[in-house]
């Protein structure tokens, strides 16, 4: 469903009458950026490096206020409604999250086509792919929302459970494992043999608990943040099977109403944002996995069989992608493009490198 549908004649008519600066602390503009996390987050830290930065090199003309958890808003559709009327200014999503609004963004939630992280970062800074998701997310929202750069929150997702090791697929099959709600994460887990079960975030730790779901597609460190294992997590499959991408949005209005020196602040900000969300999950996800075996989790590597395995089973999922979500298919080849440009860029370094 496309935002601009959404909205109301009220909610566009106050976006178009936001005024063009926030001078009730005497600068020029003030972002109200916000994200529904709290400060151990890689969220939170790249906001703190776009604050110093922006406030710095626009030598004080740009302030930004954090806002960190629910404070502005609940959701991620919530959200992005915010951010279209402009409420909020700076916002960050997970593709699970602005899937209900811009669907194509779930190309991250497809398996195993990304091969690591340097792979990964090269086509989020040195490819058109990112270029390709702002136009589209622009005309969707009618020009209100306007991606400003796609990092990191969480490394990568992993299978992990409560009931046994998974090495194979055949040992997903019947496990209720949580999603989102969005479709994709639903449809990769059926394939797998697995049952699906959509879990709002705040509910997760009981629902181990009580049984309710007994797996979950998580990074290691939101694992150990929500200390799921204590409501029996034990089994983690370091299958990698998807990017946790964390898309950064900002009111366009607010954005063009700049001048290009400011733009250009806004737009290093970001990119500086999007180094320190690269950086932090790495940093992060050493002591969370000591503390994750120290407390007695088990931690299964695929073998590069198993792994082939892994994505034979999903493979219907691209299909599926391709044919059922609006824009996917063309979406779906930009990415595939993207990785494929990636790969070479990456592959040729790197063989320069050994020499």
């Amino acid at each position: 469903m496309k935002l601009k549908s959404l909205l109301t004649s009220a909610a566009l008519a106050a976006a178009v009458a936001l005024p063009s600066v926030a001078a009730a602390d005497g600068h020029a503009i003030n972002i109200r950026a916000t994200a529904n996390s709290n400060e151990n987050d890689e969220d939170y830290d790249g906001l703190v490096v776009f604050k110093n930065y922006v406030e710095n090199a626009s030598n004080g003309a740009i302030t930004v206020e954090l806002f960190i958890g629910t404070q502005l808003c609940g959701n991620g559709a919530e959200c992005l409604q915010g951010v279209a009327d402009g409420s909020i200014d700076v916002f960050v999503t997970t593709s699970g999250g602005a899937a209900g609004i811009f669907p194509y963004v779930q190309i991250f939630d497809l398996p195993y086509l990304m091969a690591d992280d340097r792979i990964a970062e090269e086509v989020l800074t040195a490819t058109p792919l990112v270029s390709q998701l702002r136009a589209a997310a622009l005309e969707d929202s009618g020009d209100t929302i306007r991606i400003m750069t796609i990092g990191n929150t969480g490394g990568w997702r992993n299978f992990a459970n409560t009931v046994r090791p998974i090495k194979e697929p055949s040992d997903m099959e019947g496990l209720k494992i949580r999603t989102v709600v969005a479709d994709l994460p639903q449809e990769l887990v059926r394939a797998l043999g697995a049952s699906p079960t959509p879990i709002p975030w705040p509910e997760l730790f009981t629902s181990f608990q009580t049984g309710v779901v007994e797996g979950s597609k998580n990074g290691i460190t939101d694992i150990m943040g929500m200390k799921f294992p204590d409501a029996g997590l034990q089994y983690v499959t370091l299958d990698g099977h998807a990017y946790m991408a964390a898309v950064w949005v900002m009111n366009n209005q607010k954005f063009q109403e700049m001048d290009d020196d400011m733009k250009r602040v806004i737009v290093d900000g970001f990119s500086a944002l999007q180094q320190a969300t690269f950086a932090s999950p790495k940093r992060k996800s050493i002591s969370a996995y000591e503390e994750f075996v120290a407390g007695g989790g088990n931690l299964y590597v695929p073998t590069p069989e198993q792994k082939q395995a892994f994505q034979d089973a999903a493979a219907p999922v691209y299909d599926w992608f391709a044919a059922n979500v609006d824009g996917g298919e063309e979406m779906l080849e930009n990415f595939r493009a993207a990785i494929a440009t990636a790969e070479e860029a990456v592959n040729a370094r790197r063989d320069a490198e050994l020499n």
